[in-house]
């Protein structure tokens, strides 16, 4: 037969000797947001899709300016590479473009003790 210990109690053992006041929580949960926010832009897919765009677009193009003319004879006379290439650089730079116009607004934070928490 084990016993259950007091949830209310196991709280109050769980913070023992911690003194926290308000000051102290509220610049740690400042600080947290602000990593967040960091972290979301750092993350946002239009900067790794752009980015990914911009490089392989790049590489095509490059490809495509240096394609021999047997290459271009293959593709039926279209130097496809070439405006493949120039298809992914203007994509990627739409999406470079949208990031830098519109960023991404933060997440709105609940105010601690509203019911969403």
């Amino acid at each position: 037969m084990s016993e259950h210990p007091d949830p209310a109690e196991h709280s109050d053992r769980r913070h023992e000797g911690f003194h926290y006041n308000e000051e102290d929580v509220q610049r740690e949960v400042t600080e947290l947001e602000g990593r967040s926010a960091t972290a979301a832009r750092i993350f946002d897919l239009r900067r790794i899709i752009g980015g990914l765009f911009v490089l392989y677009g790049v590489i095509v193009t490059i490809t495509g300016i240096t394609d021999s003319r047997a290459a271009i004879d293959k593709a039926q006379g279209v130097n496809i590479n070439l405006w493949t290439g120039i298809g992914m650089l203007l994509l990627g730079i739409f999406f470079l473009a949208w990031l830098k116009l519109r960023p991404a607004a933060p997440q709105p934070v609940a105010p601690q003790g509203s019911p969403e928490e």
